[in-house]
């Protein structure tokens, strides 16, 4: 009986842990690579339409992003409202697509990154 208990208590802990995890990490930054971008132009605006007909705007933006040691990569990836300007972003990478990004402050880039974002008259 005891042990029954103890493997139902152990079981618990590992769902409710699981769960935790699931809503408190966003899995698209596991595994991807960081680069650095600053929001210098206005997104491009384009409307579609979801299956059920309803219609929404994204933006679209082209920048160059800076991985940490500052080597340079062109990024596109897409946003559901218009970003910032002068804002800068940690872009997550897989592959050669944007799989998340988060918005920064100047004092948190990498010292790579800074160097070539401020450089690049931004």
């Amino acid at each position: 009986m005891k042990k029954g208990l103890i493997a139902i208590a152990v079981i618990l802990i590992v769902v409710v842990g699981f769960v935790v995890f699931i809503q408190n990490v966003n899995l698209n930054r596991l595994g991807a690579q960081q680069y650095y971008v600053q929001i210098n132009q206005d997104g491009k605006r384009f409307e579609d339409k979801t299956d059920n007909g309803e219609k929404y705007v994204y933006y679209e933006y082209t920048l160059d992003g800076y991985n940490p040691s500052g080597k340079e990569k062109a990024l596109t990836f897409t946003a559901q409202k218009e970003l910032r300007k002068d804002a800068y972003l940690r872009v997550y990478v897989k592959g050669d697509e944007v799989s998340s990004y988060q918005e920064v402050k100047a004092d948190e880039l990498p010292e790579g990154a800074k160097q070539k974002l401020d450089g690049a008259g931004n």
